[in-house]
């Protein structure tokens, strides 16, 4: 474990030069970082530094005949693509929820060595910090989610689908649109390729359609619920279990035998 102590204030990117010295003595083969807008950007900037081969939004890393190699969806979400890496540095951001936390060991402590902070010619400055309403919701780290898509009418419906989520001690999520569209819910709740990527044991839909890019964010559980009124909706070509159904009938039904 290295560390480059400075400024509590510095922003992430003002690393970047600090960690390519740090990459430039040790010669490692491989860099991941969390594909978060800042670890991006920090990305992006040792790629350049370092002529380095730059994988975003990594699904999976494995070695292929000696060759780094990192998958990643495009097109939207349609495909995977697998990328070869052939520089003698990879860089790859790993996409939310592809990696399981590491079980903590404590008979063995990680040694610790701090480098030299090396400032950028251009720093990013930091004027000045604001509280931000912190999230109350990880949806990669929960282990059931009910998402709701457009087939709530109203906002106020989303007390009966908390309802549920409460019985099944769930976290709640939802299609795009919700998040987006009609902004009836927070932004960390959208499941999607842009979105969370799940990991869930159990993913309970209710008047989602199932498209494609909604799909790439939950099709990840291992086990996907769905319940819609149209019986032609996409979700049900990935649901292990369907209902065919109104939420709005099914919804208080399953409350109501769920609390006994």
């Amino acid at each position: 474990m290295f560390l480059s102590k400075n400024d509590a204030l510095q922003r992430t990117e003002n690393y970047a030069e600090s960690i390519a010295a740090l990459l430039k003595d040790k010669h490692p083969a491989m860099l991941l970082l969390a594909a978060t807008k800042r670890g991006k950007a920090l990305a992006a900037r040792l790629s350049v530094q370092l002529n380095a081969a730059l994988v975003n939004d990594a699904t999976a890393v494995d070695i292929v005949d000696g060759h780094i190699c990192a998958e990643h969806r495009m097109y939207g979400g349609l495909a995977f693509a697998q990328e070869k890496i052939n520089s003698p540095l990879a860089i790859i951001t790993l996409a939310p929820g592809v990696q399981e936390p590491c079980t903590s060991d404590t008979s063995h402590q990680c040694p610790t060595e701090t480098v030299p902070y090396v400032a950028p010619r251009h720093e990013i400055l930091c004027r000045e910090r604001r509280a931000k309403a912190a999230s109350s919701v990880d949806l990669s780290k929960a282990k059931r989610v009910v998402g709701v898509g457009r087939g709530l009418a109203a906002q106020d419906d989303l007390k009966m689908v908390h309802e549920l989520a409460a019985v099944l001690n769930a976290e709640v999520g939802c299609s795009r649109p919700i998040a987006e569209g009609e902004n009836w819910m927070e932004r960390e709740r959208y499941i999607g390729v842009s979105g969370v990527l799940l990991k869930s044991d159990l993913y309970l839909t209710l008047g989602i359609s199932g498209q494609i890019q909604h799909m790439v964010g939950g099709n990840g559980a291992k086990v996907i619920v769905a319940i819609n009124k149209d019986k032609n909706a996409p979700i049900f070509n990935y649901a292990d279990y369907g209902l065919v159904g109104d939420i709005y009938k099914v919804v208080p039904a399953l409350i109501s035998q769920l609390s006994r």
